[in-house]
Formats: structure tokens, C-alpha cells, sequence
């Protein structure tokens, strides 16, 4: 008989929940908790912590928290607000620490959470060190023998290598990289994780996954939305920090890596940063044709007429903030030597899409005449991690009828119609990891600097160009450089819409 896989569940152990009263605690990280208690993934033994400026009593927080829990049976809402508490204070004031270490041996006495903590670091980036230092000054760094103390921290990690490297210096001197769960929410989507599994669990798709087979690949993530009222944070950020340094360059890896030893975190990591490291820049002459930006402006339709990035809430009318952004990377190693990989992002595009695409050689010899070819298009396999997750199959067959033609077809797999099972949202997969101590789908020191190496460059050119960024108007497929960019190669953007 075949083994059953063991259902996960967390141990008993305390959420502290830094930022508690804020946008991302609300929309997904509360929520992602909640699912996983109504699933049975977390013991009678759990207890949540929300610490925040904003004042706030244990029974507001609870309230605020289990408010929204209305098809729950009264006797699991009552469960969990016993384990519920709130501390407010400042980030930078010891009191607070003090008073949580407090709450947390209280929850060890009357829960049973073990001494077990999971500090959730969900604030902005300029309270990341003042939360570190308060949690070793506080002591609540180091878990007692038999017990864990864990960090997670949100992104951004950094806004250069530089600055990386200094943030890294302040967690390392309280945490031990063990310890570190640097979160990227992309990760713990289900259909990211299918590209390990498309790889690794199928022997049909590994000897045409390599420089032999594939003429290139093709990563977009489009969005349809612009900044809305994030523009003050964009403004700081732009498209290369915000969505290439990190959900890009991680499905990239994950993409591309070499098979791992095991499907141990540090197999599948050390395998990911292999692969980071393996990919080069031009030099500072051939920058500029390596990499394009673009900044959305008015557009869409007369129905439809959406405002420019620069008439957005919070942006700087003179901004110079891209909105837009994509590259051409080579890997410089065995399997991909001489294959160009071209990645993009951008807001206010046509369709909302996160897509892998390889697409293959052409056959040496085409046979076929050519008035028997019908938009023939070469073959390629496309992997849909949003919306409509899947993977698509790209190749020719013939058209029924007494003539022989050829034209594309596609063999089509969907999330939707094969499975019954719900796919669970990123934030439940990761919490549920970072308590069980999985670090598989976070990402480690090395590799964040790793992404920052490969971006940095692109982002100080960009800063000390004043000539006028490019635009494209809302709804459009992004600026005419990024087209040239891979046209200068004989080769076009897979635009779906």
C-alpha cells in the first residue's frame, strides 16, 4: 500500500505579530491564522501576540481579530481568544519588550505554548532594527533548550546590496541564520511550488531542459492595477525593487536551478543560489541594452480613461520612478550557456499574468511546405502561476481534412478542473511553515544578496540618468524599448492580449 502523507500541523508555540494594528496583519496574516485553526493546523496550545503603537486592550484585539469569524462554532471562538493578547508601545522603548516578555511566560503557564515564539516582523522597513534590538536587549533572541525563537521578516530586505549587508549585520548579532525566515509571499503560492514539482517529479521534461532544446525563456508579471494608494511606498521603491529584485528573480531561480541532492531547505536553497550566482551583467557600455524601464501614463478608453502614474496620490508629479522594467539575463554555467532569459513587470498592462514561458528550437528541417504551414508557431511550454494556474503545451498538429496543414495547438492542464482540493493562500502556507521550522520556501541571506548584486547596477544607472524616462500609456504592453530589447534579438514578447 502506498504511505500516507502525514498531515503538517504547527506545535504548540506564540505568533507575536509586530505591526498588528496594520493593513498586512489585517488582510492576510489574521486571516491566514484563522484558516489554519479551522483546518485543525494549530494545537489547542497556541496563542497569538499583536504588539503595536496604536493603544488597544487584549479583548479590542481580540474582538478586532475573531470580529470576522461569523460561520465560526462559538465554542472554537472562545478557544482562541483565550490565547489572544495585545502589548502596546513604541518600537524603540525597552518597556515594551519587557512587557511582552511578561505576556509570553504568562501564555507558557496558562496555554502550554512551550516557549515556543514566532516573531512576525509586519511593519514598515525602518522599524526592523529597532524591533531586533529590543527583542535580544529583552532576551526573547533565545529560546530555552528544547523550545524555538524565530523571525520573520517582510520585505523589502534592504533597498541595495549595501544596505542588505547592514541589515543582515544587525540580525545576525541577535538571530542565528536558522532562525531567519525572510518571507516572499510569491513562494507560497501553489503554483510556483508546481514548478519544482513540473521539474522534478516528471523524467519527460529534463533532457529538453537545457541550452540544447530551449532558445529562451520568457518570466512576466503583469499587473492591471497602478500604484493606487500605495504611490508615497512606490515612490521609494519602483518596479525593479519592488517585484524583480525578489518575486522575479525567485521564480527565475526556481526555474532554472540544477536539480537539488533533496528536497531539504538547504538542498533546495544551495541549488537557488547557485543559479543567482551564475547569472551576468553586461558591462557599463552594453548596461543600457541589457536592461529598459517605463512609466505608465494616462490611457485605456474613453469609458475607461485611467490617470498617469504622476497624477497618482502620493507621487511626485516630476517623478522619475519606473513603473515598468525588463531585462535580458544570461546564465553562465553548463545546462544554459548562450540561452537569453528576458523578464519583465509593470503596472497598468493589458492582462494580470505571472507566467514562465520556454520556448523551444525550431526543428533543424522543416519538410513541410510552407503554404501548408498555417501560423506555425514554435513550440513552447508556458507555466500560468496567475490567474488561471496551469501549465500549457505548445506544438504543431495537423488540421482535419483531406489537405495536410499545420498549424499550433495546445494541450492545456488547470488547477481548477484537475484538482479538488482548495489551494491554500501563500500567508497560510508560510506561517504554517515558518512554526513547523520548514525553511524551504524562504529565502536565505546569501540569496538576497545575490538578487541585490544582480539589480543593483541596472537601479544606479537608472538614478543617475536624467534624461526623460520612457512611457507607455495604461493598458498598453509597456514601453517601445522593451520591445526593442528583444527584437534586437530576432525575437517578440509573448503579449496575450
Amino acid at each position: 500500500m502506498p504511505q500516507m502523507v502525514q498531515e503538517r500541523s504547527a506545535p504548540p508555540a506564540t505568533l507575536v505579530i509586530f505591526g498588528a494594528s496594520g493593513d498586512l496583519t489585517r488582510r492576510k496574516l489574521l486571516p491566514a491564522v484563522d484558516t489554519l485553526a479551522r483546518h485543525g493546523r494549530l494545537p489547542d496550545q497556541f496563542a497569538l501576540v499583536g504588539v503595536a503603537r496604536t493603544p488597544m486592550s487584549d479583548d479590542q484585539f481580540a474582538q478586532s481579530t475573531l470580529g470576522g469569524l461569523g460561520g465560526r462554532d462559538l465554542a472554537e471562538k472562545r478557544q482562541l481568544a483565550g490565547g489572544i493578547r495585545y502589548v502596546a508601545g513604541g518600537y524603540d522603548d525597552p518597556d515594551t519588550y519587557e512587557r511582552l516578555a511578561e505576556t509570553l511566560g504568562e501564555l507558557d503557564a496558562v496555554r502550554g505554548t512551550s516557549g515556543n515564539r514566532l516573531f512576525y516582523l509586519s511593519t514598515p522597513a525602518g522599524a526592523f532594527e529597532p524591533v531586533i534590538n529590543g527583542l535580544a536587549a529583552a532576551g526573547l533572541n533565545r529560546a530555552r533548550e528544547g523550545s524555538f525563537s524565530r523571525l520573520v521578516i517582510e520585505k523589502p530586505y534592504g533597498r541595495d546590496l549595501a544596505t542588505a549587508r547592514e541589515l543582515d549585520a544587525v540580525v545576525h548579532h541577535a538571530f542565528d541564520e536558522n532562525q531567519v525566515f525572510r518571507i516572499d509571499h510569491y513562494l507560497g503560492k501553489d503554483t510556483v511550488q508546481n514548478v519544482l514539482a513540473l521539474r522534478f517529479a516528471n523524467s519527460i521534461f529534463q533532457p529538453i531542459w537545457d541550452r540544447s532544446w530551449v532558445d529562451h525563456v520568457q518570466i512576466t508579471v503583469a499587473e492591471t492595477l497602478g500604484v493606487g494608494t500605495r504611490g508615497g511606498f512606490y515612490e521609494h521603491a519602483g518596479a525593479m525593487r519592488d517585484i524583480v529584485q525578489n518575486h522575479v528573480l525567485q521564480v527565475l531561480a526556481l526555474a532554472l536551478m540544477e536539480p537539488p541532492a533533496s528536497f531539504e531547505a538547504e538542498g533546495l536553497r544551495n541549488e537557488k543560489v547557485k543559479l543567482l550566482q551564475a547569472i551576468r551583467l553586461p558591462g557599463d557600455r552594453d548596461l543600457a541594452d541589457a536592461a529598459v524601464r517605463g512609466q505608465y501614463t494616462r490611457g485605456g478608453t474613453r469609458e475607461e480613461l485611467m490617470a498617469g502614474y504622476r497624477e497618482e496620490a502620493g507621487v511626485d508629479p516630476l517623478s522619475r520612478t519606473e513603473t515598468y522594467a525588463a531585462m535580458r539575463l544570461t546564465v553562465d554555467n553548463w545546462r544554459w550557456a548562450g540561452v537569453p532569459f528576458y523578464v519583465r513587470t509593470g503596472k497598468r498592462l493589458p492582462a494580470r499574468l505571472t507566467e514562465v514561458a520556454l520556448q523551444f528550437q525550431r526543428p533543424p528541417h522543416l519538410p513541410i511546405p510552407d503554404d501548408q504551414l498555417t501560423g506555425l508557431d514554435a513550440d513552447a511550454l508556458i507555466l500560468r502561476i496567475q490567474p488561471n494556474e496551469g501549465i500549457s503545451l505548445r506544438f504543431g498538429a495537423k488540421v482535419p481534412g483531406h489537405s495536410f496543414r499545420v498549424r499550433t495547438a495546445s494541450m492545456e492542464f488547470s488547477y481548477d478542473q484537475t484538482f479538488v482540493e482548495e489551494s491554500p493562500e501563500a500567508y497560510e502556507r508560510l506561517l504554517l511553515d515558518a512554526l513547523i521550522g520548514d525553511a524551504s520556501l524562504f529565502i536565505r541571506s546569501d540569496e538576497v544578496q545575490e538578487c541585490w548584486r544582480i539589480v543593483d547596477p541596472i537601479i544606479e544607472r537608472w538614478e543617475k540618468d536624467d534624461s526623460p524616462i520612457p512611457t507607455y500609456e495604461a493598458a498598453s504592453w509597456g514601453p517601445a524599448d522593451a520591445d526593442r530589447l528583444i527584437g534586437r534579438d530576432g525575437r517578440r514578447w509573448r503579449n496575450t492580449s
